[in-house]
């Protein structure tokens, strides 16, 4: 045994079950097992390429805690005695007792990697067939066959060995019940008959294991290159689907962000049934390598052109050209049209790690705005900027606008309401409590159609006002508050208020709220989100109505994750579309046909059966940005949220300092901005309260009247509080003049924030 943080080094041997050439080291290390216990002293055992670790030294006899292969496994050495093994998507976390005992340990563990390593390519190499890409079905079988019988012969030796192990037993029993000489030579000569019957099976027992063990011995390489095969094919195969889904999107990407009108002048369709004039059209993203120019060919029926464009588009950019061919032009004259070019692309996200339990285990029970939280555990965008994110899929209100029926239009409306959370699933963070008075502006007239602005009107509780503008034929707006609660083990964001949506050429108005957002494994696990409870989307207009219900997650259910359903009914209560789904990858469609009273359910309720048509897809998520893990898992639009703007307001979220900073990967710069802001915000606030305080007693005093005015003393710049004439709820609208501001570039009115 080996004195605590000392190990033992045994020469290699080959005998005692171990190959030669292989070293067992010996010795004891703590590793990490979670934020409640932290490191753990454990007795590590390294042999055969194989590092296993037990409690005590006592349990190698029995119990094995875990076993890391070294084969495929990375070894990191970090500070102060530490170092990493990842092996199978898993890390370890281990820690040695002294700098020297660390190196030691390395140094055994890269000496195991390499001859692990050594002896698979020799076992790899030393047989005599070839590589079989396909296995022979037939020697798979046969193989199949026999392992088959020698499990049957392994079986009837088990009942054998039961059969007479029993009458053995039962035979000694009554040797000890003797009384007489007689009786015993006799009894004496059953119980040797049957200890050597029992000794005949125990013997075929191990003989039908041998036999089993060989076989399998024998077959085990042919089955393990048969395996590494189907291994390799299934990784080209997954390669190969990753590039098709990146070339699918970039082809969607570049479809959605083509000029909204043919060359012909005739406006194009959402679904793209248009004319062939464009059909050979190419878009090309720009490389580093990339040629001195890019040719895009179009065909005009009867003659081909190439434009050349110089120079070189710069990395992180690409460029749509859109060649008129149909459009009278000069010979030897091109009509190109240069859009510009949104960015794909932000800083790695830096890999800094800090215990989240140490800042929030203070924190349970109050309200999230209220904590003071590094920006460690921030996205890099604003509140404001994710409202904006909701915009993602806009293309749903583009198609709902061309609909004719109400029922139809509410069932995309209500594809919309569920694609805003598309983008949350892999998105735990929070992004920055915007400042009071911050506001963020999306201007997407050129492509998408829509212009978009959003203020935050209040600070506590926070709130914010958005509205959206469509030249597609509607317009967007809402007031969300945010409330949120740390409850331990999980963080639950509710968004309190509600979203409009009117179009115009019906004057359908759709109002709905949000559901739940949980963030669970606060403490210990990986951080996973949620979503949960019901949607109510009510057409003001029609009275048609749509109940959507967020399944939470339950590990004991059989439903699918992230399931989303609804029903969507007119104003009389008929069901006419049935809806199904998850909020994490998409929605369809089912026309009801016939529906009927079925059995009870719960609670003395019967069900309703529909009979329904076949379902049509009515959204589906877009593929992530390449490398998107690394950048916050943005989407597409996520990544040009945050992107520099000319001309913006100087309260954008744009200028916010440490939000840049933090997306730059300057995390420690941006903590201190952020706190600078802060303590600044809390300054101003105590100053607006003070002075509308005094304002409000020296009227009281002058009319004696009794005034209803907010003690905060801000009014919202561009945002005012008004009666929704549909719901009777106050809300927040839009009050006009920032786009006009815009244009003639005068923010004096504008409030110094950052």
């Amino acid at each position: 045994m080996s004195e605590p943080g000392k190990s033992l080094l045994s020469s290699p041997t080959s005998s005692g079950g171990q190959p030669a050439g292989s070293d067992t080291y010996k010795g004891w290390l703590y590793k990490w097992t979670n934020y409640l216990k932290g490191y753990q002293r454990r007795w590590f055992v390294l042999s055969n390429g194989l590092l296993s670790y037990y409690r005590t030294q006592a349990e190698m006899a029995h119990t094995c805690r875990g076993t890391i292969s070294l084969t495929t496994a990375h070894i990191e050495v970090g500070d102060a005695c530490h170092l990493v093994l990842t092996s199978g998507g898993r890390s370890y976390h281990l820690k040695a007792t002294s700098d020297g005992e660390s190196q030691r340990w390395v140094s055994a563990l890269q000496q195991a990697k390499a001859n692990a390593s050594h002896m698979m390519h020799q076992s790899d190499d030393s047989g005599d067939e070839a590589p079989l890409p396909q296995p022979d079905r037939a020697l798979t079988q046969g193989a199949l066959k026999t392992l088959a019988s020698k499990l049957d012969d392994l079986s009837t030796c088990n009942e054998l060995i039961g059969k007479h192990g029993t009458a053995l037993q039962r035979s000694l029993s009554e040797l000890e019940d003797l009384r007489t000489a007689t009786d015993g030579t006799d009894k004496l000569k059953t119980v040797n008959e049957r200890a050597t019957l029992f000794r005949i099976t125990s013997n075929a027992m191990i003989n039908a294991c041998r036999d089993f063990l060989d076989v399998a011995e024998t077959h085990s390489r042919r089955w393990q290159r048969a395996l590494q095969y189907e291994r390799e094919q299934r990784h080209h195969l997954e390669e190969t689907i990753e590039q098709l889904a990146k070339q699918h999107n970039s082809l969607e990407r570049a479809w959605r962000e083509a000029p909204s009108t043919h060359p012909d002048g005739g406006e194009r369709t959402q679904e793209g049934d248009a004319s062939d004039e464009n059909e050979d059209t190419e878009f090309f993203d720009a490389m580093e390598d990339s040629p001195a120019f890019i040719t895009v060919t179009a065909s005009d029926h009867t003659q081909h052109r190439s434009v050349r464009v110089y120079p070189v588009i710069p990395p992180l950019t690409r460029l749509t050209v859109v060649d008129h061919a149909c459009v009278p032009q000069d010979s030897g004259s091109n009509n190109v049209q240069l859009r510009r070019v949104r960015r794909s692309r932000i800083p790695n996200k830096p890999n800094y790690s800090l215990n989240l339990w140490s800042i929030m285990k203070n924190c349970i029970g109050k309200e999230l705005s209220k904590i003071p939280m590094p920006v460690n555990f921030n996205e890099p965008l604003s509140m404001l900027q994710r409202l904006t994110e909701d915009l993602e899929y806009s293309d749903l209100l583009d198609r709902a606008s061309r609909c004719e029926s109400s029922l139809e239009q509410m069932c995309l409306v209500a594809a919309f309401s569920v694609s805003s959370y598309s983008t949350t699933i892999h998105r735990t963070a929070k992004p920055f409590n915007p400042l009071l008075g911050e506001t963020y502006e999306l201007d997407r007239l050129d492509d998408f159609g829509y212009r978009s602005i959003c203020e935050q009107v209040s600070h506590h509780p926070p709130a914010a006002a958005h509205h959206v503008t469509s030249q597609r034929g509607w317009t967007l707006w809402q007031e969300i508050t945010i409330d949120s609660k740390f409850r331990g083990k999980y963080i639950s964001v509710m968004p309190l208020g509600c979203i409009h949506l009117q179009f115009h050429s019906s004057g359908n108005h759709y109002v709905w709220g949000k559901v739940t957002s949980t963030v669970h494994n606060i403490i210990v696990g990986k951080l996973w989100i949620d979503q949960s409870g019901d949607i109510e989307i009510v057409n003001h207009r029609t009275k048609d109505t749509c109940h959507l219900k967020f399944v939470p997650y339950s590990y004991f259910s059989r439903d699918l994750s992230r399931k989303v359903t609804g029903v969507v009914a007119d104003s009389e209560g008929t069901a006419h579309h049935i809806l199904s789904g998850t909020w994490d990858d998409k929605m369809e469609s089912a026309k009801i046909v016939e529906s009927s009273r079925g059995c009870g359910g719960s609670e003395g309720k019967q069900k309703t059966l529909y009979q329904t048509l076949q379902p049509k897809v009515l959204w589906k998520k877009y593929p992530l940005p390449e490398n998107s893990e690394n950048m916050h898992f943005f989407s597409s639009l996520a990544l040009t949220l945050n992107e520099p703007e000319e001309g913006v307001a100087p309260t954008d979220s744009r200028l916010r300092p440490d939000q840049r900073l933090m997306e730059a990967g300057l995390w420690d710069e941006a903590n201190a901005h952020k706190q600078r802001l802060e303590e600044r915000q809390r300054l101003e606030r105590r100053k607006r309260e003070a002075q509308a305080t005094q304002d409000l007693i020296k009227d009281l005093i002058k009319d004696k009247r009794d005034y209803s005015q907010d003690i905060e003393g801000f009014q919202p710049l561009w945002f005012e509080r008004r009666t929704d004439d549909s719901t009777g709820e106050s809300t927040y609208v839009y009050r006009g003049g920032y786009w006009e501001a815009k244009d003639r570039q005068d923010w004096s009115q504008c409030p110094e924030i950052f």
